[in-house]
């Protein structure tokens, strides 16, 4: 919930993982950490050699992110105390991070890196009160609440929560379509992990303010933020706020 923005990604089997970028505050904890997937890399490279947590890759990757512009600090090169285990769930969802502790400054202005750009309510849209995303073998749902301003984040038919009950709620909510490949890269079990491309172009629905409107995303190379315009060329403006994206299959 102290997330500037997160994104939401195909992993292997039709799973999903999510990624949290803190622009503006670190919270006192984050978590469960997981592992990184070579998607994530060309992901970050819009934003500023930014910290990379995550809780390990498999060795083919390792390379891959040793030359990424990214500060990259797993368990074995972070400091002693930047991550812990939870006592209130199994192994592997139960590494968690204090952020802080990684020597991380957010910068509130990263965010114009990204392209994302924020402003009062453009005109038309289709009134739209209810999306849902689906992947293979995860889904995730979006309710507009009016008197909160914000969506409602159900997530495999769950309500999405933090581990004090605060509901996840972002003011906007980006369904950004992308072609879904396999990769070179697979976890033990022997699934392909898929590779979400974010770089190019294509269509999008930005939900804001309880309304749905058609976009078209830009981005031309891995080091440029992504635009989003209205179908005739106008930047689309995000609500103040939270922002998801959920990367889903053209």
């Amino acid at each position: 919930d102290a997330a500037d923005v997160v994104y939401a990604e195909q992993v292997e089997a039709g799973l999903s993982r999510l990624m949290a970028v803190y622009a503006s505050r670190l919270p006192s904890a984050v978590g469960p950490v997981r592992s990184a997937r070579e998607t994530d890399l060309e992901l970050l490279r819009q934003f500023d050699r930014p910290v990379l947590a995550f809780s390990g890759a498999q060795s083919k990757l390792l390379p891959l992110i040793a030359g990424a512009p990214v500060r990259a600090l797993p368990p074995g090169k972070a400091p002693g105390n930047a991550y812990y285990r939870g006592a209130d769930r199994p192994a592997p969802h139960n590494l968690f991070l204090r952020p802080r502790a990684l020597k991380a400054h957010p910068q509130p202005g990263a965010l114009a890196a990204t392209g994302f750009r924020f402003g009062p309510r453009p005109r038309g849209g289709t009134p739209q009160a209810h999306r849902t995303v689906r992947f293979p073998a995860a889904s995730f749902t979006f309710d507009w609440v009016e008197y909160e301003g914000r969506w409602r984040v159900t997530m495999d038919g769950r309500r999405a929560r933090t581990s004090a009950g605060k509901e996840l709620a972002p003011t906007t909510v980006v369904v950004q379509y992308v072609k879904v490949r396999p990769s070179r890269f697979h976890d033990r079990a022997g699934s392909v992990s898929p590779f979400t491309e974010t770089v190019g172009q294509g269509s999008a629905t930005v939900l804001r303010d309880g309304r749905a409107y058609r976009a078209h995303w830009n981005r031309p190379a891995a080091r440029s933020g992504t635009d989003f315009t209205t179908p005739t060329g106008t930047p689309l403006p995000f609500a103040k706020g939270q922002v998801w994206v959920v990367f889903a299959k053209a």
